[in-house]
């Protein structure tokens, strides 16, 4: 190969090389995308009501996010819900917020949660989600 075309491929390699090493770095500083639990929380009914048990599983619940470094964004009555379309909700809505889907179902099913969970689950018809959001770089 002649010498004044060596310099320029070397070139176009180093940058191709520096290029795709840039990719691969910038892909790996991609957040995960974050993790919500939306619950619906309504008395039962069919039930027992037990008001000093669902104190105490309100007071539980931080304690068990603390760990998981989630964040709470919504925790109101259905009477605080506009419904825009469908159904109305029939009790309290909560949204929880975590790094990561990952995060939020290790809460879930971590033990400090697994512990205070029948507190809610004896006494409320529930229904909790876990929806996956979108990331943003």
């Amino acid at each position: 190969m002649k010498t004044n075309l060596k310099f320029p491929l070397t070139m176009l390699t180093g940058i191709s090389i520096g290029l795709i090493g840039g990719y691969a770095i910038q892909a790996q500083q991609v957040k995960a995308p974050p993790g919500y639990i939306i619950a619906e929380i309504e008395k039962d009914p069919s039930k027992p009501d037990d008001p000093v048990a669902m104190k105490k599983y309100v007071e539980e619940i931080p304690k068990t996010l603390s760990a998981f470094g989630a964040q709470t964004f919504v925790a109101s009555p259905s009477n605080k819900v506009q419904t825009l379309e469908g159904d109305a909700p029939k009790g309290t809505m909560v949204v929880i917020a975590f790094d990561s889907v990952e995060r939020a179902r290790g809460w879930y099913y971590s033990p400090a949660y697994e512990a205070i969970k029948p507190l809610r689950e004896n006494i409320r018809k529930s229904r909790l989600l876990l929806v996956e959001g979108v990331s943003h770089p």
